[in-house]
């Protein structure tokens, strides 16, 4: 038993002490390895901080080299600007050399100057004298003195001086009467010279706008077929350039353009895009606007309660639609006319329908292209005599203008309620902004006028109404006011037609009884 426990305890012993053998080996085998590894730790530290200080280094070299060479660019360039401040320097000198020179010069002058003076003021009293002398003479023999006899002269001469301004003002506007036909028909040229770029460019040319600017490129085709194809169908020039998003269509009808736009959109939406689809989609668009054209026309005539006319015009009255004149629609702008007509005639006891039939059809002869040599007031006559339309209405329409004579109480309805509709303000291009500032610089140049009490322009800008007092202005100068008033205007001003002027001149004996 005794061996068995002490067994134990040696086996026990011997464990121990193995165990205690074994760890002291694993703890200085770990402390050699650790040793080891830390001693390669410092030898790489050594060597990365070794890099870092070369490159650190090199950084340096680098950045001392730039700032050596910023240093010479710097010294350079001051070295070139106190070279040109020197030139510069030597200029100024040389220019102050001059002027010193020319002080000189003019202070040699000035004093020549002032001994000539002193010369001339002298002679000049002497001149003086021998006047005064002379004057004295005269007024002894004359009996009158020298601002007595100045007053006589300058009250004569500016009698004659107005009677003569009188007749020639007489001559030239007697001769202006002769002449105002020729020079009426060179201002309307002129005119026409003015607007002719503007009128093209508003009214002969429409613009498409395209979701991108790939879709060009399927709009020309192969070679250019598909664009060649829409031209020869719609008789309208595409113009496909750089503009972005956008192609223009030319003409000078605008029922092609029209066409030519909606089949481009019909086109460009379908997305099939070639010449066989090209010439059904214009036909077919061709149809559909003269459908549109005749309903239109149909619609408009409906609307204002004229009846039996004949189709072909009902078919010019839809043409009217793509029509405008002076930035109006035609249409929109003979609607107005029959309107206004209607009331007219109502108003004075004429038969309002027939007014407004030819108000209607007053402008229908710019619709068509033919016979262009006639004025459209003639060519729109002969259509409605060509239409079976009444004689009354064909004068009117004939007439509107005065290309020929008036025959009916509805021809100068017809003519007034045109310019009504053409002249109101915002009708024909000309903003109520431009407007207003029009009217009210009208006022403003006859009150700068001595002797003008108030200025009123009205009918739309058409007519000028100056009030002077009868105290300060005489019936000789509201002549001359309005004269001078009509000449400013025209050099001034711009604006459509004309003005005309007039100067009202009264006395009011006003007393109260009480």
């Amino acid at each position: 038993m005794i061996d068995i426990v002490y067994l134990v305890i040696s086996g026990a012993a011997g464990l121990v002490l193995g165990v205690i053998i074994t760890a002291t080996l694993l703890r200085k085998a770990v402390e050699k390895k650790s040793e080891k590894l830390l001693n390669e730790a410092k030898e790489k530290a050594e060597i990365y901080k070794k890099d870092k200080i070369l490159q650190a280094k090199e950084k340096f070299l680098q950045l001392k080299t730039e700032h050596e060479k910023l240093v010479n660019e710097k010294n350079v360039q001051i070295q070139q600007d106190e070279n040109r401040l020197k030139q510069k320097e030597s200029s100024i000198s040389q220019k102050i050399e001059d002027l010193q020179r020319k002080q000189n010069e003019v202070d040699s002058i000035k004093t020549n100057l002032n001994n000539q003076l002193e010369i001339m003021a002298r002679k000049q009293e002497e001149l003086d004298k021998a006047h005064n002398q002379q004057v004295e003479q005269l007024e002894t023999i004359s009996g009158l003195s020298a601002a007595e006899a100045k007053s006589q002269l300058s009250e004569a001469l500016l009698e004659d001086a107005k009677s003569e301004a009188q007749v020639f003002i007489k001559d030239v506007v007697d001769e202006a009467k002769l002449t105002a036909n020729q020079e009426a028909k060179k201002i309307v040229i002129e005119s026409i010279q003015r607007t002719a770029v503007e009128h093209a460019i508003e009214n002969m040319v429409s613009v498409f706008h395209l979701d991108n600017d790939e879709i060009k490129g399927r709009i020309i085709g192969r070679e250019g077929r598909n664009i060649r194809a829409l031209e020869s169908l719609t008789g309208i020039e595409i113009i496909i350039d750089d503009s972005p998003e956008a192609i223009i269509l030319s003409g000078f009808d605008p029922v092609r353009r029209e066409v030519a736009r909606l089949s481009l959109h019909k086109l460009v939406t379908d997305g099939r895009i070639h010449p066989a689809r090209i010439e059904e989609v214009v036909a077919k668009t061709k149809k559909q606007i003269e459908q549109e054209i005749v309903e239109t026309g149909k619609r408009t005539a409906i609307d204002l309660g004229i009846h039996n006319m004949h189709h072909e015009l009902i078919r010019m009255i839809g043409r009217m639609k793509y029509r405008s004149s002076y930035g109006q629609n035609l249409l929109q702008h003979s609607i107005e006319v029959a309107n206004l007509c209607a009331t007219m005639a109502s108003e004075i006891g004429l038969n309002p329908k027939q007014a407004k039939r030819a108000g209607l059809l007053h402008d229908i002869g710019k619709v068509p292209d033919t016979e262009p040599e006639l004025p459209h007031a003639v060519l729109g006559m002969k259509m409605a005599e060509k239409f079976k339309e009444k004689p009354e209405i064909c004068n009117a329409i004939g007439a509107h203008h005065d290309e020929i004579e008036m025959e009916s109480l509805i021809a100068p309805i017809v003519q007034v309620c045109d310019a009504i509709s053409g002249a109101r303000p915002g009708a024909r291009r000309e903003v109520a902004e431009a407007y207003i500032q029009r009217l009210n610089k009208l006022e403003d140049l006859a009150l700068n006028y001595p002797g003008v009490v108030k200025t009123y322009a009205i009918q739309a800008g058409r007519e000028l109404r100056v009030i002077v007092g009868a105290e300060q202005v005489s019936d000789t100068e509201a002549n001359q006011i309005s004269y001078d008033l009509s000449r400013k205007i025209q050099d001034e001003m711009t604006y459509p037609g004309q003005i005309k002027i007039t100067v009202i001149r009264e006395t009011r004996a006003i007393n109260y009884a009480k």
